[in-house]
């Protein structure tokens, strides 16, 4: 790859929808420039957000497309004010995609979801999805790090403190990173979703730490 394709690779924002659809708004990011970069990373996005939309267990997810989820979850809704008349909620689904950092090394994306397919309260997840700019390809979390181990030490004291500042009381020794992390301008964001490592009440636990205590674990350049 060329210095001039990676100058391409640019990101625009799409609106999604479909013809009988009054339930599902979906903004998210779409990779524009080299076609083999281009379509891992749209692709991604795309999968994230089906899952998101989905109902019910993700291992019987047959949507091919975000069209057919927003489809999908439309009918759902049918069925259920069919079977339960008597119930007024209306569902609700809520998708926007933001791009966090492009970099010559690696791309950040976060997906956010809100869902309320009827019960106390709707569901609100973030996703970061993290890519190799040359490639397009998804970066495990691991990938992100040079030294794990090292990373590890630093964020457990933001955590602490995160979780301090919320008032909430949990068991630290056993300190896990979150399944979420991704780049930004200011550091690598770290974000555990509601129910991830704490009750429901205590919401997204989110913080970022500065690129300037971690750069030596660090695997890409944010720049």
């Amino acid at each position: 790859m060329t210095c001039k394709d990676e100058v391409e690779l640019s990101f625009s924002e799409i609106n999604l929808s479909t013809s009988n659809n009054n339930l599902v708004e979906v903004n998210i990011p779409n990779a524009i420039g080299n076609e083999n970069i281009t379509n891992r990373i749209n692709s991604t996005i795309e999968k994230t957000v089906i899952g998101s939309l989905h109902v019910g267990g993700s291992d019987n997810i047959t949507s091919k497309s975000i069209e057919e989820s927003i489809t999908a979850f439309n009918k759902e809704f049918q069925i259920f004010k069919t079977d339960f008349p008597e119930i007024a909620e209306q569902w609700d689904a809520q998708i926007d995609g933001e791009v966090l950092l492009q970099s010559s090394e690696i791309i950040s994306i976060a997906i956010t979801s809100y869902i309320y397919a009827g019960g106390a309260h709707g569901t609100v997840t973030i996703s970061f999805l993290n890519f190799e700019t040359i490639t397009g390809h998804i970066i495990l979390n691991n990938n992100l790090f040079k030294d794990v181990e090292g990373f590890k030490k630093v964020a457990k004291s933001y955590f602490d403190k995160a979780i301090k500042d919320k008032d909430v009381f949990l068991d630290t020794t056993t300190f896990e990173l979150p399944e979420n992390m991704a780049y930004n301008e200011d550091g690598i964001v770290l974000l555990y979703n509601t129910y991830e490592v704490a009750p429901y009440s205590t919401g997204i636990i989110e913080f970022v730490i500065p690129f300037e205590e971690i750069s030596s674990f660090l695997h890409f350049n944010s720049f």
